[in-house]
């Protein structure tokens, strides 16, 4: 590996846990009949794409969340609180490394997310932290929603890298999924995979030898 200069980290199961198999008994629970197609490993429903991109707006999403359970009395309130259980926290130790990381190389965050998510982890991280969102833990912050952009199109790290003056061949991009890398590495980002609990982060960093 060429020598790291940036880092680029995704959000959910690198830094914040997130659960998928919580979202789908959620969803169910509230009327959605055939979870492994709406929302599955394999592949979900157009909605949640349009969600992260932007293109809907929440009360959009949640209006195709109404006619997908054929319930129009769902209420705002039970629908949020399906699609957040997805998002389960982050620990104190994984900040603190995140700040350490931060002394070492220019940092940014890039996540898939959406505006539900996104106001309910600033939310968490005010009570839980103190902390107004991620913006003091990075360098910027980049979020799907607002970039009308998604990984793994190759545009949205195109972009980090030119809005921050960035070398390719020295940022490293590391995400859990698989198919987002492939983007990052047509950008000509270097990359790792998470295979690590984001509450290992740090050890996961060590090991290969980007923190001490």
């Amino acid at each position: 590996m060429e020598k790291i200069k940036n880092i680029i980290f995704d959000y959910g199961n690198v830094i914040f846990a997130i659960d998928f198999r919580i979202a789908q008994k959620t969803l169910t629970q509230i009327g959605i009949s055939n979870i492994e197609d709406f929302f599955g490993h394999k592949g979900h429903n157009t909605l949640f794409d349009e969600l992260e991109t932007g293109s809907i707006t929440p009360a959009q999403f949640r209006e195709g969340i109404r006619l997908e359970t054929k319930n129009p009395a769902l209420t705002d309130a039970e629908i949020d609180a399906a699609w957040n259980s997805l998002l389960i926290g982050i620990t104190p130790e994984t900040l603190d490394v995140l700040a350490e990381a931060k002394k070492h190389y220019r940092t940014f965050l890039l996540s898939n997310t959406n505006q539900i998510h996104f106001d309910y982890f600033t939310d968490y991280l005010q009570k839980e932290f103190q902390v107004d969102g991620n913006d003091h833990l990075f360098e910027k912050t980049y979020y799907s929603h607002e970039m009308l952009l998604r990984k793994p199109n190759v545009e949205i790290f195109e972009r980090v890298i030119r809005e921050n003056n960035l070398n390719p061949a020295e940022t490293l991009f590391i995400d859990d999924s698989p198919q987002h890398l492939v983007g990052a590495k047509e950008a000509g980002l270097q990359t790792l995979l998470m295979t690590k609990h984001p509450k290992d982060l740090g050890t996961f960093l060590k090991s290969k030898g980007l923190l001490v």
